[in-house]
C-alpha cells in the first residue's frame, strides 16, 4: 500500500515537471513586445554620443592671445621712447638708486634745455639726447661723489614732439606725439578724411637736411582696402595733408555761382 502511494506521488511530481517546462517552452511565454518605429529611433539617438561644440573658423580666427598680443605692443612703444630725443616742455625723473637726495622727480625741461640736480650746479643740456645718454651724463658726474652710482632716467611726460595733419579732416591742427605713429593713425586721430577729402593723394611733408620740405605719398584708399601697408610712420615736424576730391573743387565752384550771377547785374547781363 505504501509502495503504491509513493510511486504515485513520483509519478505526479514528473508530470508537473513536464508540464512547468513544455509551458516555458511555448510562443505564449516567449512572446516580446513590439517596439515601435518612434522608439527604435529615439533609442538609436540615445545611444550615439552627443558631438562635442565645434569651433567656426571666424570664431577660431577672432581668438586673441593676451601673452602674443602684449609681446607685440610692447616692444612697438619701447622702440618709441629708447629712441625719443628730449627736447623742451618734455617731463623726466632722475632716479639715483638708494641716493634719495640725489633724485628728482617730474623735472620739466625749459626752453634752454638744461635741467639742475644737486651737486650739479653747472646742469646737464639734455635737448636731442635720450634718457640713456643722460642717465650716463649723471652718472660720470656723481662718480665723484658716489661709489658705483646707479642712475636711471624716465620720460613721464613726451611734450616736445610734434606733428600736424591739415586739409579736409575732422579736426585739423597741431598734435603732441606721445608714441610712435602710423600716417593712418594720426589721420583717425584728427577726425578722419571727411568727404570732400582725397584718400588715394595724401602725402606727407618732411624737413630734410637742407631745410626742404619733401612730400611722402600715401595712398590711404589703398590701405583701408589691404592692398598696401600702413608701414609710413611719422617722425616729429612732419605735417600730414589731406587735399581736396572732385567734390571740393566741385562745392567750391557753385560757391562762386551766387558771386557771378550778382557780377552779371552790373554788366547788364541776365
Amino acid at each position: 500500500m505504501m509502495k503504491t502511494l509513493f510511486t504515485q506521488i513520483v509519478v505526479l511530481v514528473l508530470a508537473l515537471t513536464i508540464t512547468i517546462g513544455t509551458l516555458a517552452q511555448s510562443p505564449t511565454a516567449t512572446r516580446q513586445r513590439r517596439i515601435s518605429p518612434i522608439e527604435k529611433t529615439e533609442s538609436r539617438a540615445s545611444e550615439q554620443p552627443s558631438p562635442s561644440p565645434q569651433v567656426t573658423e571666424d570664431a577660431d580666427s577672432n581668438r586673441v592671445d593676451p601673452t602674443s598680443e602684449e609681446a607685440a605692443i610692447v616692444p612697438y612703444y619701447n622702440n618709441f621712447f629708447t629712441t625719443y630725443r628730449l627736447g623742451p616742455e618734455d617731463v623726466v625723473s632722475v632716479n639715483v638708486f638708494g641716493q634719495e637726495r640725489y633724485s628728482k622727480q617730474g623735472i620739466v625741461i625749459p626752453p634752454s634745455g638744461r635741467i639742475y640736480l644737486a651737486l650739479i650746479p653747472e646742469g646737464i643740456f639734455v635737448n636731442g639726447k635720450t634718457c640713456d645718454q643722460v642717465a650716463e651724463m649723471i652718472k660720470r658726474k656723481y662718480n665723484e661723489y658716489i661709489i658705483d652710482p646707479q642712475v636711471s632716467v624716465s620720460l613721464d611726460r613726451a611734450g616736445s614732439y610734434r606733428y600736424s595733419v591739415i586739409g579736409d579732416v575732422g579736426q585739423p591742427g597741431i598734435r603732441l606725439m606721445t608714441r610712435r605713429l602710423s600716417v593712418t593713425e594720426a589721420i583717425a586721430e584728427a577726425g578722419g578724411i571727411l568727404q570732400t577729402g582725397s584718400r588715394s593723394k595724401v602725402y606727407v611733408l618732411r624737413k630734410q637736411a637742407n631745410g626742404n620740405l619733401q612730400p611722402i605719398p600715401v595712398n590711404v584708399s589703398a590701405i583701408y582696402k589691404g592692398q598696401a601697408p600702413d608701414s609710413v610712420y611719422l617722425v616729429p615736424g612732419d605735417q600730414v595733408v589731406v587735399p581736396g576730391n572732385t567734390l571740393k573743387k566741385w562745392q567750391t565752384l557753385t560757391s562762386f555761382l551766387p558771386v557771378l550771377s550778382f557780377a552779371r547785374l552790373f554788366t547788364g547781363g541776365f
